[in-house]
């Protein structure tokens, strides 16, 4: 059955830097108790000598009640722990701290959950490759519902789509290769497609799709059972859920970029600048380890969309898809739709040969 012709969405572009404020001098009322003895005010320069001046800024200004949205959460976001490590309280109050920061940048109601994963629970994901028609719908979904960076100066998709050419091994071509006549030692079928290889065009913008004697293969973060990037991470801000997606910390991510070298799949990206996230734009319903508005410095990565997926929802990507081609579900439940692939498809992994155990599935019909 021929595939029907779909135009291709190429969403616009959004260009115009977000705001950033910052807080004068003149705006700070200094701190001024009633002078200790001069061995603790001594003792009280030496320990906070180390201090940023950022840091100080911002306690300066919860001091003052200012009105700054950056300079209020300066101070406190600088020493926040390790989510995995606070108290449920600790929990509490970081969350209603970002929620009211974040209302206040992007002008709206903004929530961060922190839903826990469920127990008999493993998300597992299957992508038809037969069906797939290269129209991208899931990446620019995925970059509406997780917050990712717009703008041509840092422009972040988790979502990959490779356009590959179709081709075979011909009898005819056998000694069209170098040297000469006789095809020894590259052959003539080594300069046509021929066959599948991750070496694909990454950005293509076809006027419809998808192209002829072509087809294409989406790349996303494999969520591994065993992953790479976890066991290189200096500061454990990169870890594997209960459920399955690997999750980042960011504000404990360093920004030393192991966990991408580490990465065999392309799936994590990097946040050179300040991301460009439009107050129009911005999806108010965020979870703290999935879609929350991310900061210069830091990693990101698909997570399965968990603010929607542990809500009993789709990821944003397997809902746009107009075709069918992604299927998501419970790994440990055999009535779910990704177990019933994996019982009556023809199912191959990507780099299965390293040991990472991927939960993303490819199949054909």
């Amino acid at each position: 059955m021929s595939k029907e012709k779909i135009p291709v969405v190429n969403l616009p572009q959004h260009n115009s830097p977000q705001k950033k404020e910052v807080i004068s001098q003149e705006s700070v009322q200094h701190y001024d108790p009633e002078p200790p003895a001069s061995t603790s005010r001594r003792k009280f320069i030496k320990n906070v000598s180390g201090m940023s001046a950022a840091s100080l800024l911002g306690t300066a200004a919860l001091m003052t009640n200012s009105d700054d949205v950056n300079a209020n959460t300066e101070w406190a976001e600088h020493f926040q722990g390790n989510y995995r490590l606070m108290t449920d309280a600790e929990k509490q109050e970081t969350v209603e701290r970002l929620e009211r920061r974040y209302s206040r940048e992007y002008e709206k109601d903004v929530t961060v959950a922190t839903t826990d994963a469920e127990d008999g629970v493993l998300f597992g994901y299957a992508l038809n490759i037969q069906k797939c028609i290269g129209c991208r719908r899931c990446a620019k979904a995925c970059v509406e519902e997780n917050n990712q960076s717009r703008g041509d100066e840092q422009e972040i998709e988790w979502i990959r789509v490779l356009k590959m050419e179709k081709g075979e091994f011909t009898p005819e071509r056998m000694n069209d290769g170098y040297p000469g006549d006789f095809g020894i030692q590259v052959g003539g079928n080594a300069y046509h497609a021929a066959g599948v290889v991750l070496e694909g065009e990454h950005y293509y913008e076809p006027e419809e799709v998808p192209e002829a004697d072509s087809f294409y293969m989406p790349i996303a973060c494999m969520q591994c059972e065993k992953p790479p990037c976890v066991k290189v991470c200096p500061v454990r801000t990169t870890y594997r859920e209960e459920d399955g997606p690997v999750v980042i910390d960011y504000n404990w991510c360093i920004g030393c970029r192991m966990c991408i070298g580490a990465c065999p799949y392309w799936a994590r990206r990097f946040n050179w600048g300040e991301p460009n996230l439009p107050k129009e734009d911005m999806n108010p319903d965020t979870h703290y380890l999935g879609n929350r508005p991310r900061m210069k410095g830091v990693v990101e990565k698909c997570t399965f969309c968990i603010q929607r997926t542990r809500q009993g929802r789709y990821p944003a990507c397997v809902e746009v898809c107009p075709v069918g081609a992604r299927k998501f579900g419970n790994l440990l439940d055999p009535k779910s739709e990704v177990r019933k692939i994996l019982a009556s498809k023809r199912v191959f992994r990507l780099k299965a040969e390293m040991n990472t155990y991927p939960k993303f599935f490819y199949y054909v019909d």
